[in-house]
């Protein structure tokens, strides 16, 4: 299926290896991951047996070489198996897509040999979780003016301060952290790797969140945590710049999160309908209700072609960074929108937690906000459309 004229070689028909690996990974999730996502959602407990199950998949280290732990697949299959993960759990698939998109590329890119064996290693192959330090209680969007301070001493560096809002946080094995080393602005920011169980590492209690209840999230304070030289990833003042760069893989996978809650919500929505009676016939045969299913099944669509688009340009060594921004924003919108429309549908029993719906509306939200908020995509795309011009 080719997507544009500008793109001829562009073509997202599967292969059978690639068909055959998001079925497996479908099925994992179908069988292991969504019959506990309700469950997951009260209790809050961290899904460590499903992401060790969806590591024997290979899909902790998706897109990471075989020769460094990864199952070597490329962006388009892994965002496909990612999308199939959201829809069973979007709580497992952001942790899955964080540690993908984030920790991994950041280490892979930009890392030594060294930081790839000791680090990536356990990472890809799911021994370890890894988690992105990049936001702060006063730097969120504006991530150039984060205050999180390295010193250097000897050859070692000592950091102090907090970081905010961290996915896995406390849960992860592997931190990588964006800190001050240099004077203000973007180019006095550093990238290091922080093990957890470091002297002065500490984490706050999981934040009370709308959704994702299984995905913990916490402050991460470092108070005189002492990393050596060996443990920064690329060069000094280089950190955001890093950072940055890995935010475009991440924003393909939360794209694929959002439309993987899309998803679910479409198909609860249309069995709901199909069975569902008012006035003497089905609520399918209500245009009210089916134009609803038809608009959800067109934004989910057009979103994924997008998504999918970035992927592939990942993979072709191509620029992607306004795809996959592109993406995030539909796919965002996309999720917030259909899981609204489905509680429309299921109307009163839609507010209810015996049914799934509720859960996806509060899971959908938070795409639209963290790695990168909509307004945030749009300065990224409106940026990207004017540079064209030149």
């Amino acid at each position: 299926m080719t997507v544009t004229e500008a793109d001829p070689g562009m073509s997202f028909a599967l292969s059978s290896d690639q068909r055959l690996i998001v079925e497996h990974v479908r099925d994992y999730a179908r069988a292991e991951i969504a019959p506990l996502a309700a469950q997951f959602d009260r209790s809050g407990d961290y899904p460590r047996e499903q992401l060790r199950g969806l590591a024997d998949l290979g899909l902790m280290g998706a897109t990471v070489p075989e020769a460094w732990g990864g199952a070597g697949l490329d962006s388009v299959t892994y965002a496909l198996c990612l999308e199939e993960v959201a829809a069973a759990d979007a709580s497992v698939a952001v942790i899955v897509s964080v540690q993908n998109g984030l920790p991994e590329q950041m280490i892979l890119r930009y890392g030594t040999d060294a930081q790839r064996d000791r680090y990536l290693r356990p990472l890809a192959e799911g021994r370890h979780i890894g988690a992105f330090c990049l936001t702060e209680s006063g730097a969120g969007s504006d991530a150039a003016s984060l205050r999180l301070q390295a010193t250097r001493d000897g050859d070692d560096w000592v950091l102090n301060g907090t970081k905010a809002w961290i996915t896995s946080g406390g849960q992860a094995d592997t931190y990588l952290v964006m800190a001050r080393t240099g004077g203000s602005g973007a180019r006095g920011v550093s990238c290091f790797i922080v093990e957890n169980g470091t002297p002065g590492l500490s984490f706050g209690k999981p934040e009370e969140k709308l959704g994702l209840h299984a995905s913990h999230t916490t402050t991460v304070t470092f108070d005189g945590v002492r990393v050596p030289h060996a443990n920064m990833v690329g060069e000094e003042g280089q950190g955001l710049i890093i950072a940055l760069a890995s935010l475009d893989a991440g924003r393909i996978g939360i794209a694929m999160q959002a439309l993987g809650i899309a998803r679910a919500a479409m198909e609860h929505a249309t069995r709901y309908a199909a069975e569902r009676e008012q006035f003497g016939k089905p609520l399918r045969e209500f245009e009210g209700v089916s134009f609803k299913i038809a608009r959800m099944a067109a934004r989910i669509e057009s979103a994924r072609l997008v998504a999918l688009k970035a992927a592939w340009l990942k993979d072709q060594g191509r620029p992607y960074g306004k795809e996959a921004s592109i993406a995030k924003l539909l796919a965002s919108e996309a999720a917030v929108d259909v899981t609204r429309d489905a509680i429309q549908i299921f109307g009163g029993n839609g507010y209810s937690r015996e049914y799934p719906v509720e859960r996806l509306y509060r899971d959908a939200k938070v795409t639209e906000i963290y790695e990168g908020t909509s307004e945030i995509q749009q300065l990224v795309i409106s940026r990207a459309v004017f540079g064209e011009l030149t």
